[in-house]
């Protein structure tokens, strides 16, 4: 294929895959009721399960009600004339793109895939499981996790009595996006790491020798996507330094396989 066509192929697989973001997100802009009340407006409410299980750790650890809310001290309002309208539709795009993930991830694929060898595209085949598995997973993580600990900790924070907290609905949903989906991509770290290794741009040893600068960097991504608390830095970090320690692993596998097909070959 020429480069025109190349790039008549790609126009044609990204045209796909906004086309089933767009149709998921009019799913989701049908079911408002549902995607606001339980899933946008979920973590604002007292019987959310993360508070319901921060509650029973408090009572078994012997604290009482200490980590058990009843209310949370803040409300959402709208401000402008057609915020509520605007955020419905971002929001139904934004998950949309959530719902649609695999299926643009295999559009991806399918217009990579005739440039790879048979034996690459058979050892691929599962990318797209293992990714969409990844993505959901940090996307649930950054939902019931760092959602929830962000939005009782910066809304009950207060400088004085005299101010309350009213948030603007953009603020608040904009908030919930980045968690989810900052942890939603964050967590495909090891895919990453694998193609990296793939074209040989990072090796075991490499990540090996920087471990310690990676912590340093996860801890400040941490600070920037949770409460400045230490708890909830740790909760992110810790899961994100597995992920760094997987994709040692996953590169030193790529890196053996790679020497051994090469031997093979000669």
């Amino acid at each position: 294929m020429s480069f025109l066509d190349h790039l008549e192929d790609l126009r044609w697989h990204l045209i796909r895959a906004t086309a089933a973001v767009l149709i998921a997100g009019i799913i989701a802009f049908i079911a408002k009721e549902f995607i606001f009340d339980v899933i946008v407006f979920g973590p604002k409410k007292a019987d959310f399960p993360t508070y319901k299980g921060l509650c029973k750790i408090s009572k078994l650890l012997g604290l009482d009600e200490s980590l058990c809310f009843k209310e949370l001290p803040f409300s959402v309002q709208s401000r402008k004339v057609a915020g509520q309208f605007s955020v419905h539709i971002w929001t139904s795009i934004t998950a949309g793109f959530i719902i649609a993930f695999p299926y643009v991830l295999y559009q991806f694929w399918k217009f990579v895939a005739p440039a790879m060898y048979d034996n690459e595209r058979k050892h691929s085949r599962g990318f797209i499981i293992v990714c969409s598995a990844l993505f959901f997973t940090g996307a649930l993580f950054g939902y019931y996790i760092i959602t929830p600990l962000s939005i009782n900790f910066l809304g009950g924070y207060q400088v004085s009595k005299e101010v309350i907290n009213e948030f603007d609905i953009d603020s608040y949903i904009a908030l919930l996006r980045a968690s989810v989906l900052a942890c939603g991509l964050i967590f495909e770290l090891p895919v990453v790491m694998y193609f990296l290794a793939k074209v040989g741009l990072v090796t075991p040893e490499f990540l090996r020798k920087y471990r310690k600068y990676a912590l340093v960097i996860v801890l400040i991504l941490s600070a920037i996507i949770t409460p400045p608390d230490i708890a909830s830095q740790i909760i992110v970090a810790i899961p994100v330094l597995i992920l760094y320690e997987a994709s040692i692993y996953i590169t030193k596998m790529v890196i053996k396989k790679e020497k051994n097909t090469s031997l093979t070959t000669k």
